[in-house]
Protein backbone atom coordinates (compact mmCIF):
# COMPACT_ATOMS: atom_id res chain seq x y z
CA UNK A 1 0.00 0.00 0.00
CA UNK A 2 1.03 3.63 -0.53
CA UNK A 3 1.65 5.51 2.68
CA UNK A 4 3.53 8.66 3.71
CA UNK A 5 6.47 8.77 6.10
CA UNK A 6 4.23 10.56 8.62
CA UNK A 7 1.54 7.87 8.36
CA UNK A 8 4.15 5.13 8.71
CA UNK A 9 5.33 6.70 11.97
CA UNK A 10 1.72 6.91 13.17
CA UNK A 11 1.16 3.24 12.37
CA UNK A 12 4.28 2.40 14.35
CA UNK A 13 2.93 4.32 17.34
CA UNK A 14 -0.48 2.67 17.00
CA UNK A 15 1.06 -0.80 16.93
CA UNK A 16 3.22 -0.11 19.99
CA UNK A 17 0.28 1.28 21.98
CA UNK A 18 -1.91 -1.66 20.99
CA UNK A 19 0.62 -4.43 21.62
CA UNK A 20 2.10 -3.29 24.94
CA UNK A 21 0.04 -1.65 27.67
CA UNK A 22 3.24 -0.25 29.21
CA UNK A 23 3.72 2.05 26.19
CA UNK A 24 2.49 5.62 26.32
CA UNK A 25 3.28 8.78 24.34
CA UNK A 26 3.87 12.17 25.87
CA UNK A 27 5.07 15.55 24.68
CA UNK A 28 3.96 19.02 23.74
CA UNK A 29 0.71 19.04 21.72
CA UNK A 30 0.81 15.29 20.98
CA UNK A 31 -2.80 14.84 22.12
CA UNK A 32 -5.57 17.24 21.22
CA UNK A 33 -3.52 18.96 18.51
CA UNK A 34 -2.29 15.69 17.01
CA UNK A 35 1.41 16.52 17.23
CA UNK A 36 3.31 19.51 15.88
CA UNK A 37 3.88 17.59 12.62
CA UNK A 38 0.64 15.59 12.72
CA UNK A 39 2.27 12.25 13.53
CA UNK A 40 0.01 11.45 16.49
CA UNK A 41 -3.21 12.77 14.92
CA UNK A 42 -6.20 10.72 16.11
CA UNK A 43 -4.34 8.68 18.71
CA UNK A 44 -5.81 10.59 21.67
CA UNK A 45 -9.33 9.66 20.55
CA UNK A 46 -8.24 6.05 20.04
CA UNK A 47 -6.22 5.45 23.21
CA UNK A 48 -7.33 8.14 25.66
CA UNK A 49 -5.50 10.74 27.77
CA UNK A 50 -3.75 8.18 29.99
CA UNK A 51 -1.79 6.83 27.02
CA UNK A 52 -1.50 10.04 24.94
CA UNK A 53 -0.36 12.75 27.35
CA UNK A 54 0.02 16.44 26.57
CA UNK A 55 2.77 18.00 28.65
CA UNK A 56 3.72 21.48 29.82
CA UNK A 57 6.28 23.40 27.76
CA UNK A 58 9.22 22.11 29.79
CA UNK A 59 11.49 19.65 27.99
CA UNK A 60 13.63 19.03 31.05
CA UNK A 61 10.54 18.14 33.09
CA UNK A 62 8.83 15.77 30.69
CA UNK A 63 12.02 14.05 29.53
CA UNK A 64 12.83 13.56 33.21
CA UNK A 65 9.34 12.14 33.74
CA UNK A 66 9.98 9.75 30.85
CA UNK A 67 13.21 8.58 32.44
CA UNK A 68 11.41 7.99 35.73
CA UNK A 69 8.61 6.08 34.03
CA UNK A 70 11.15 3.89 32.21
CA UNK A 71 12.92 3.17 35.50
CA UNK A 72 9.53 2.23 36.94
CA UNK A 73 8.87 -0.43 34.29
CA UNK A 74 6.92 1.55 31.69
CA UNK A 75 7.90 1.95 28.02
CA UNK A 76 7.52 5.70 27.43
CA UNK A 77 7.81 7.40 24.05
CA UNK A 78 8.69 11.06 24.51
CA UNK A 79 8.22 13.46 21.60
CA UNK A 80 10.35 16.60 21.48
CA UNK A 81 9.01 18.92 18.76
CA UNK A 82 12.36 19.65 17.10
CA UNK A 83 15.94 18.80 17.95
CA UNK A 84 16.78 22.36 19.02
CA UNK A 85 14.31 22.02 21.91
CA UNK A 86 16.17 18.92 23.09
CA UNK A 87 18.96 21.27 24.16
CA UNK A 88 16.70 22.23 27.06
CA UNK A 89 16.83 18.61 28.23
CA UNK A 90 20.52 17.89 27.69
CA UNK A 91 21.16 17.26 31.38
CA UNK A 92 18.34 14.70 31.54
CA UNK A 93 19.41 12.92 28.33
CA UNK A 94 23.18 12.92 28.80
CA UNK A 95 23.71 12.97 32.57
CA UNK A 96 20.77 10.76 33.53
CA UNK A 97 19.33 8.59 30.75
CA UNK A 98 22.70 7.76 29.19
CA UNK A 99 24.60 7.10 32.43
CA UNK A 100 22.23 5.35 34.85
CA UNK A 101 23.06 1.79 33.73
CA UNK A 102 26.78 2.47 34.12
CA UNK A 103 26.51 4.35 37.39
CA UNK A 104 24.24 1.71 38.96
CA UNK A 105 26.57 -1.13 38.02
CA UNK A 106 24.00 -2.52 35.58
CA UNK A 107 21.10 -2.48 38.04
CA UNK A 108 19.08 0.24 36.30
CA UNK A 109 18.02 0.35 32.66
CA UNK A 110 16.24 3.23 30.94
CA UNK A 111 14.08 1.73 28.13
CA UNK A 112 13.01 5.14 26.84
CA UNK A 113 12.46 6.25 23.24
CA UNK A 114 12.78 9.96 22.48
CA UNK A 115 11.44 11.04 19.08
CA UNK A 116 12.37 14.38 17.58
CA UNK A 117 12.26 16.18 14.25
CA UNK A 118 15.58 17.18 12.77
CA UNK A 119 16.96 18.91 9.71
CA UNK A 120 16.54 22.00 7.58
CA UNK A 121 15.11 22.80 4.17
CA UNK A 122 11.71 24.13 5.26
CA UNK A 123 12.51 27.81 5.86
CA UNK A 124 12.31 27.56 9.64
CA UNK A 125 15.44 29.69 10.08
CA UNK A 126 18.45 29.20 12.31
CA UNK A 127 16.77 28.21 15.58
CA UNK A 128 14.62 25.42 14.14
CA UNK A 129 16.82 23.91 11.44
CA UNK A 130 19.49 22.09 13.40
CA UNK A 131 20.89 18.66 12.52
CA UNK A 132 22.43 17.64 15.84
CA UNK A 133 22.34 13.86 15.48
CA UNK A 134 26.13 13.83 15.39
CA UNK A 135 26.25 15.52 18.80
CA UNK A 136 24.16 12.79 20.37
CA UNK A 137 26.05 10.06 18.52
CA UNK A 138 29.08 11.17 20.56
CA UNK A 139 27.49 9.99 23.82
CA UNK A 140 28.03 6.45 25.18
CA UNK A 141 24.87 4.94 26.64
CA UNK A 142 22.58 6.21 23.88
CA UNK A 143 21.46 4.54 20.66
CA UNK A 144 20.83 6.98 17.80
CA UNK A 145 18.63 5.94 14.87
CA UNK A 146 17.54 7.87 11.78
CA UNK A 147 14.86 6.22 9.61
CA UNK A 148 15.18 7.37 6.00
CA UNK A 149 12.61 5.08 4.35
CA UNK A 150 8.93 4.28 4.78
CA UNK A 151 9.81 0.76 5.94
CA UNK A 152 12.18 2.04 8.61
CA UNK A 153 9.76 4.74 9.76
CA UNK A 154 7.20 1.96 10.27
CA UNK A 155 9.50 -0.64 11.77
CA UNK A 156 12.22 1.01 13.84
CA UNK A 157 10.05 2.13 16.77
CA UNK A 158 9.08 -1.35 17.96
CA UNK A 159 12.70 -2.52 17.85
CA UNK A 160 13.75 0.60 19.74
CA UNK A 161 11.17 -0.04 22.46
CA UNK A 162 12.69 -3.48 23.03
CA UNK A 163 16.10 -1.94 23.70
CA UNK A 164 16.90 -1.79 27.44
CA UNK A 165 18.74 1.50 26.96
CA UNK A 166 17.57 4.94 25.79
CA UNK A 167 17.07 5.36 22.05
CA UNK A 168 16.85 8.71 20.24
CA UNK A 169 14.86 8.51 17.01
CA UNK A 170 15.47 11.36 14.56
CA UNK A 171 12.77 12.09 11.97
CA UNK A 172 13.85 14.44 9.18
CA UNK A 173 11.21 17.12 8.70
CA UNK A 174 11.47 17.04 4.92
CA UNK A 175 10.34 13.40 4.84
CA UNK A 176 6.94 13.63 6.53
CA UNK A 177 4.97 14.14 3.31
CA UNK A 178 7.05 11.75 1.20
CA UNK A 179 4.97 8.76 -0.02
CA UNK A 180 6.18 5.23 -0.55
CA UNK A 181 5.12 1.63 -0.74
CA UNK A 182 4.78 -0.41 2.44
CA UNK A 183 4.21 -4.14 2.46
CA UNK A 184 1.01 -5.31 4.13
CA UNK A 185 3.03 -7.55 6.46
CA UNK A 186 5.55 -4.85 7.42
CA UNK A 187 6.90 -5.42 10.91
CA UNK A 188 9.81 -4.51 13.16
CA UNK A 189 13.13 -3.93 11.42
CA UNK A 190 16.76 -4.31 12.36
CA UNK A 191 18.45 -1.27 13.91
CA UNK A 192 21.94 -2.74 14.15
CA UNK A 193 23.07 -2.68 10.53
CA UNK A 194 23.33 -0.18 7.71
CA UNK A 195 21.65 -0.96 4.39
CA UNK A 196 22.80 -0.85 0.77
CA UNK A 197 20.03 1.12 -0.97
CA UNK A 198 21.66 1.02 -4.41
CA UNK A 199 24.46 -1.22 -5.64
CA UNK A 200 27.38 0.12 -7.65
CA UNK A 201 31.06 -0.40 -8.21
CA UNK A 202 32.58 3.05 -8.88
CA UNK A 203 32.06 5.14 -5.74
CA UNK A 204 30.40 4.76 -2.32
CA UNK A 205 27.91 7.44 -1.27
CA UNK A 206 27.05 7.35 2.45
CA UNK A 207 23.95 9.12 3.76
CA UNK A 208 21.26 8.81 6.42
CA UNK A 209 17.87 10.30 7.22
CA UNK A 210 17.14 13.25 4.94
CA UNK A 211 20.46 12.97 3.10
CA UNK A 212 19.67 9.51 1.74
CA UNK A 213 17.34 11.00 -0.87
CA UNK A 214 20.07 13.48 -1.84
CA UNK A 215 22.54 10.62 -2.27
CA UNK A 216 20.09 8.55 -4.32
CA UNK A 217 19.28 11.51 -6.58
CA UNK A 218 22.99 12.08 -7.11
CA UNK A 219 23.45 8.37 -7.91
CA UNK A 220 20.78 8.63 -10.62
CA UNK A 221 22.55 11.62 -12.17
CA UNK A 222 25.92 9.86 -12.03
CA UNK A 223 24.46 6.75 -13.66
CA UNK A 224 23.42 8.83 -16.64
CA UNK A 225 27.13 9.58 -17.15
CA UNK A 226 28.14 5.95 -16.71
CA UNK A 227 29.28 6.21 -13.09
CA UNK A 228 27.66 3.56 -10.88
CA UNK A 229 27.44 4.74 -7.28
CA UNK A 230 26.74 2.43 -4.36
CA UNK A 231 24.49 4.16 -1.79
CA UNK A 232 24.76 3.20 1.89
CA UNK A 233 22.02 4.22 4.36
CA UNK A 234 23.60 4.30 7.83
CA UNK A 235 20.21 3.92 9.61
CA UNK A 236 21.87 3.76 13.05
CA UNK A 237 24.35 6.50 13.91
CA UNK A 238 25.40 5.05 17.26
CA UNK A 239 26.64 2.39 17.26
CA UNK A 240 27.87 2.88 13.68
CA UNK A 241 27.86 -0.17 11.44
CA UNK A 242 31.30 0.57 10.04
CA UNK A 243 31.63 -2.91 8.54
CA UNK A 244 28.98 -2.23 5.88
CA UNK A 245 30.60 1.10 4.98
CA UNK A 246 34.11 -0.37 4.84
CA UNK A 247 33.00 -3.38 2.80
CA UNK A 248 31.50 -0.98 0.26
CA UNK A 249 34.68 1.10 0.17
CA UNK A 250 36.70 -2.05 -0.48
CA UNK A 251 34.49 -2.68 -3.54
CA UNK A 252 34.42 0.85 -4.95
CA UNK A 253 37.71 2.31 -3.62
CA UNK A 254 36.16 5.77 -3.34
CA UNK A 255 34.07 7.37 -0.58
CA UNK A 256 31.73 10.39 -0.50
CA UNK A 257 29.89 11.16 2.75
CA UNK A 258 26.72 13.28 2.71
CA UNK A 259 25.94 14.87 6.07
CA UNK A 260 23.51 17.67 6.91
CA UNK A 261 25.54 18.44 10.02
CA UNK A 262 28.22 21.10 9.95
CA UNK A 263 31.55 19.82 8.67
CA UNK A 264 33.65 20.57 11.76
CA UNK A 265 33.43 17.77 14.33
CA UNK A 266 30.67 16.10 12.33
CA UNK A 267 29.45 12.55 11.89
CA UNK A 268 31.03 12.69 8.43
CA UNK A 269 34.39 13.35 10.10
CA UNK A 270 33.98 10.23 12.24
CA UNK A 271 33.15 8.06 9.22
CA UNK A 272 36.06 9.51 7.26
CA UNK A 273 38.42 8.83 10.16
CA UNK A 274 37.29 5.23 10.48
CA UNK A 275 37.68 4.68 6.75
CA UNK A 276 41.19 6.12 6.89
CA UNK A 277 42.07 3.98 9.91
CA UNK A 278 40.74 0.70 8.56
CA UNK A 279 40.74 0.98 4.75
CA UNK A 280 43.30 3.61 3.80
CA UNK A 281 45.09 1.41 1.28
CA UNK A 282 41.78 0.49 -0.35
CA UNK A 283 41.16 4.13 -1.32
CA UNK A 284 42.09 5.33 -4.80
CA UNK A 285 41.12 8.95 -4.11
CA UNK A 286 40.80 11.32 -1.13
CA UNK A 287 37.63 10.96 0.92
CA UNK A 288 35.05 13.60 0.01
CA UNK A 289 32.60 15.15 2.50
CA UNK A 290 29.49 17.09 1.45
CA UNK A 291 28.18 18.93 4.50
CA UNK A 292 26.13 21.96 5.48
CA UNK A 293 27.92 25.30 5.18
CA UNK A 294 29.31 26.46 8.52
CA UNK A 295 26.71 29.17 9.08
CA UNK A 296 23.44 29.38 11.01
CA UNK A 297 20.81 28.14 8.56
CA UNK A 298 19.41 31.15 6.65
CA UNK A 299 15.68 31.83 6.36
CA UNK A 300 15.70 32.98 2.71
CA UNK A 301 15.00 29.95 0.51
CA UNK A 302 17.81 30.50 -1.99
CA UNK A 303 20.32 31.01 0.82
CA UNK A 304 19.02 27.97 2.72
CA UNK A 305 19.42 25.83 -0.41
CA UNK A 306 22.94 27.17 -0.90
CA UNK A 307 23.85 26.22 2.68
CA UNK A 308 22.56 22.65 2.54
CA UNK A 309 24.04 19.60 0.76
CA UNK A 310 22.44 19.32 -2.68
CA UNK A 311 22.55 16.47 -5.19
CA UNK A 312 24.70 18.60 -7.51
CA UNK A 313 27.29 18.95 -4.74
CA UNK A 314 27.36 15.18 -4.27
CA UNK A 315 27.69 14.61 -8.01
CA UNK A 316 30.61 17.03 -8.17
CA UNK A 317 32.33 15.32 -5.20
CA UNK A 318 31.83 11.88 -6.74
CA UNK A 319 33.23 13.04 -10.08
CA UNK A 320 36.31 14.39 -8.32
CA UNK A 321 36.79 11.03 -6.61
CA UNK A 322 36.28 9.01 -9.78
CA UNK A 323 38.24 11.38 -11.97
Amino acid sequence: MTITYREALREALREALTEDERVFLMGEDVGAYGGCFGVSLGLLEEFGPERIRDTPLSESAFVGAGIGAALGGMRPIVEIMTVNFSLLALDQIINNAATLRHMSGGQLGVPLVIRMTTGAGRQLAAQHSHSLEGWYAHIPGLRIIAPATIEDARGMLWTALEDPDPVLLFEHGSLYNVPGELAADAAAVDIDRAAIRRAGGDVTLVGYGGTLRTALTAADELAADGVEAEVVDLRTLRPLDEDTVLDSVRRTHRLVIVDEGWRTGSLSAEIAARAAEAALYELDAPIERVCTAEVPIPYAKQLEDAALPQAADVVAAARRAVG
